[in-house]
């Protein structure tokens, strides 16, 4: 079996968003995997921090992945922006789906990596049905949007949830991965991982740490991410 590798997708609206284009060199220089990029809608959460002609922009001037979380009342219509954009991944909330399954085949029917993000507090059996067809499933562990309030700490449940996924992935024979969003810090990557993370949603206290540079911030990541795999590996 290939050694586990662990996807980091710094989150673009913790980025200096009045020169982008110099933060999206900057995130290409320090080898991450992915941008991941929130498109909110300001009725599912109280946010709106990136219009879809700055992401359009965007495609233009880096080969990064585009990993994006629509936080969205109306999720088909963002799919089909997303995908005409040109993304390598997109995940919706289970909670604003009427039919997810559908939904995942509009994806998957583009050659795009397909996900579902669930609300801390949304039971994984959610997923019983739609597992198998998953790419990766989004687990928030703030709720969404609330990344600004430092008085929103990660749930006390967030390593349990994603031992519970892990384990339910196993069982079902899937291979499915896991991301994490929220409070996703050097102090906490390590449990995540070990407890089965495969993709770190990375911002205000993973990566875009102020005080310090990328560069010095990547080089602590890097050692929290081995830490974490070392405790998987001894966990296992």
């Amino acid at each position: 079996m290939a050694p586990k590798s662990v996807i980091l997708s710094p989150s673009l609206m913790c980025a200096d968003l009045l020169n982008l284009s110099q933060a999206v060199r900057e995130l290409e220089e320090s080898g991450v995997d992915a941008m991941h990029i929130d498109i909110i809608d300001s009725a599912f959460s109280p946010s709106m921090p990136l219009g879809l002609e700055t992401i359009k922009q965007l495609r233009k001037k880096t080969s990064l992945d585009f990993d994006i979380h629509i936080m969205s009342m109306n999720n088909e219509w963002f799919i089909k922006q997303m995908l005409d954009v040109g993304v390598q991944r997109i995940a919706f909330h289970y909670e604003t789906s009427l039919h997810p399954d559908r939904l995942v085949n509009l994806i998957k029917k583009e050659n795009v990596e397909a996900g579902i993000a669930l609300n801390p507090a949304t039971s994984l059996s959610t997923l019983d049905y739609l597992l198998p067809s998953l790419d990766y499933v989004l687990l928030m562990l703030i709720n969404p949007g609330f990344a600004g309030d430092k008085s929103e700490a990660q749930v006390p449940y967030a390593q349990e949830k994603i031992r519970q996924l892990h384990a339910k992935i196993a069982d079902a024979g899937a291979n499915t991965g896991i991301q994490v969003d929220g409070r996703v810090s050097f102090a906490t990557i390590p449990g995540l991982i070990a407890a089965g993370a495969t993709n770190l949603v990375l911002g205000s206290t993973g990566l875009f740490i102020a005080g310090h540079t990328l560069a010095e911030n990547k080089c602590t990541l890097d050692a929290v991410v081995a830490q974490g795999l070392q405790e998987e590996r001894i966990g296992a």
